[in-house]
């Protein structure tokens, strides 16, 4: 596990501080330096290129992690990874003939009532363009155990530029139009820069030709694709639906409530970088001992860290919205479910990289589209039904119900789960808190108050975990500071 503590700790610091340039952009530059329209129509096009781009890259960035750590041969290693660089541009040529065929159709359909997404529609096949072969050499470092590198261009160089092209939009130095088409430019920048990393990590001869496996790893590519585009369908298909029923001003608005819970997602995201590609080597080594005990830990941890987040940011939230412009109002129930959800996701612990490196994919590529299919007609009904907490319920119960599903696959096919004792204990102390603070607040100012509650806070739940002896290797941890104050 030393490589994953590692990784883990630099991933979560890299990711701490690429959240909170998000959260300084999501909550404060977009909503002073930009009128609510064209955040929401910013809002828009990147959740909209980000449910494409999982079929532009047609599953690859998962099949090379699968496979990559099963050749011991050089040239097929490099007629595998050939083949996974072609893939994505030969889906992405084809779906860019049929959408010039079709652009007036197309433009038609998604412009409908917000005319102001019509100009720059064809941003979003550009986007998703860059997003997809992004993750291709991203999985390409991560299958040599190096994923830092590619976490700060995945979590701090799209935001860091996202910051300063805000700031030469509040100095009249960019229009709205040129901050979108400068967005789009830093997006296939940070795209070159990672594949400069990924080849310099393993020397890389084109091979025109099949690897061995090719009937395989072609199957698995095509139905880890279909369950690629679900995940992402189940992220962001909320905020492309309250577009075509609500004013695009909506989706900013949700926006930003969603993206206050999903920081709840940061340690996953952290770990995840390294025991994604832990994973498919233990279960291509059937090493099934090491792959239980990763996946008993991993949940554990990921738990109560993420649980601290998910008090902090419930506890803390009206006191932010006091300090974002007022016509961007808070909407609780969709913090809250929506932290629900992030919360239950990092429960799973490395259950998905379980599922997706194993023979049982197919039974988790046939539930997630009867997922996809139950979330958009969720959100067709709530939405109406609900407006704009209506998605978030919409969400809640499609991610809830597939989760539980990729327990009970987990459990039934290889015998194992990532619960104990000290994971009830968890759940309840993350309720008490949560509970135990929400009504309570400073008479300050928001911003001393959100320091003060979060110090005070942070600090007895510490110390309650540390005390109860929930996380052995938190502890672990917490023992070793003093040392190495």
């Amino acid at each position: 596990m030393g490589v994953v503590v590692n990784q883990s700790i630099k991933n979560v610091i890299i990711t701490c501080f690429g959240f909170g340039i998000g959260a300084i952009n999501t909550l404060f530059l977009f909503t002073n330096f930009m009128d609510e329209k064209h955040y929401g129509l910013v809002a828009y096009l990147i959740s909209a290129s980000n449910l494409i781009w999982p079929l532009l890259a047609f599953g690859v960035h998962n099949t090379l992690i699968k496979f990559f750590s099963s050749y011991t041969n050089v040239h097929q290693q490099n007629r595998f990874l050939t083949q996974m660089l072609i893939l994505p541009f030969l889906i992405a040529l084809i779906l860019g003939l049929i959408g010039i065929l079709f652009y007036t159709s197309i433009l038609g359909f998604i412009s409908n009532e917000n005319q102001i997404v019509a100009p720059y529609v064809w941003t979003i096949f550009v986007l998703a363009f860059a997003l997809s072969y992004f993750e291709v050499f991203f999985a390409w470092s991560k299958v040599k155990l190096k994923s830092v590198f590619g976490n700060v261009m995945k979590e701090l160089f799209l935001r860091v530029f996202t910051s300063l092209l805000l700031l030469l939009v509040y100095f009249k130095v960019l229009t709205i139009d040129q901050f979108i088409y400068g967005l789009v430019i830093v997006y296939l920048l940070r795209t070159l820069l990672m594949k400069f990393y990924a080849f310099s990590l393993h020397r890389f001869t084109p091979r025109f030709s099949l690897p061995d496996n090719y009937v395989s790893v072609f199957k698995y590519t095509f139905l880890i694709l279909i369950a690629g585009s679900v995940a992402s369908l189940l992220i962001d298909l909320d905020k492309v639906m309250i577009k075509e029923f609500l004013p695009i001003e909506n989706v900013a608005k949700y926006g930003i409530c969603a993206y206050i819970a999903s920081v709840i997602i940061i340690p996953s995201r952290a770990m995840h970088q390294i025991t994604y590609p832990l994973t498919a080597k233990l279960i291509n080594e059937k090493s099934f001992d090491q792959l239980r005990t990763l996946y008993k830990k991993s949940s554990l941890n990921l738990m109560v860290i993420s649980g601290l987040l998910f008090v902090l940011i419930l506890c803390n939230v009206k006191q932010l919205f006091e300090i974002i412009p007022d016509e961007y109002q808070l909407f609780i129930w969709v913090v809250v479910l929506i932290g629900v959800t992030k919360l239950f996701d990092n429960v799973l612990g490395n259950n998905n990289s379980i599922l997706y490196n194993s023979d049982f994919y197919r039974i988790v590529l046939y539930i997630g589209i009867g997922m996809a299919i139950l979330s958009f007609v969720l959100n067709l009904v709530c939405i109406r039904l609900y407006g704009v907490e209506g998605a978030a319920i919409a969400t809640f119960s499609a991610v809830f119900c597939y989760n539980l599903a990729k327990l009970w696959i987990v459990k039934a096919k290889f015998k194992m789960h990532p619960f104990s004792k000290n994971t009830v204990l968890g759940l309840f102390l993350i309720v008490v808190f949560t509970f135990g603070f929400y009504y309570w607040d400073f008479q300050f100012h928001p911003i001393a108050n959100i320091a003060l509650k979060s110090m005070l806070i942070g600090g007895l739940y510490t110390a309650v975990l540390y005390t109860l002896k929930i996380s052995p290797d938190i502890n672990a941890i917490i023992k070793k500071i003093p040392r190495g104050a």
